[in-house]
């Protein structure tokens, strides 16, 4: 299996059955839909508490001698990426050169998202 196939069989990526009728359902059945969806968050965090906190200990590690963080993203995740990395010198008192961010795209991509690219399945 290729990379692309590896990234594509993620479940991140894959579409939530509940939702394939959107589209049809009334605003009350897309609320309670994602207040449901939003309730696995939490148990799915605990459940992943010990590979997160070796993750955070990594990183740290890697600070603490000279390393940086990067962020690399396209589309909203770069967007996303960008305003997480923003966050760390006031929240963290962070060295502003610590956290940066690689994002594909123009340097206009930061503000101008190119609608539909992100979910264009011919585009990988």
């Amino acid at each position: 299996m290729n990379l692309r196939d590896e990234f594509g069989a993620l479940v991140t990526e894959q579409r939530n059955p509940k939702s394939m009728r959107l589209d049809q359902m009334g605003t009350g059945e897309v609320l309670a839909l994602m207040n449901d969806e939003d309730a696995g968050v939490a148990p799915a965090v605990r459940a992943a508490l010990p590979e997160i906190a070796r993750a955070v200990e990594l990183v740290a590690e890697r600070i603490r001698s000279g390393g940086r963080i990067f962020y690399v993203g396209a589309g909203t995740s770069g967007r996303i990426a960008l305003l997480d990395a923003a966050e760390w010198t006031p929240t963290f008192s962070t060295d502003p050169r610590l956290v940066q961010t690689i994002m594909a795209g123009s340097s206009s991509s930061s503000v101008d998202a190119a609608s539909g690219l992100e979910d264009d399945a011919g585009l990988g």
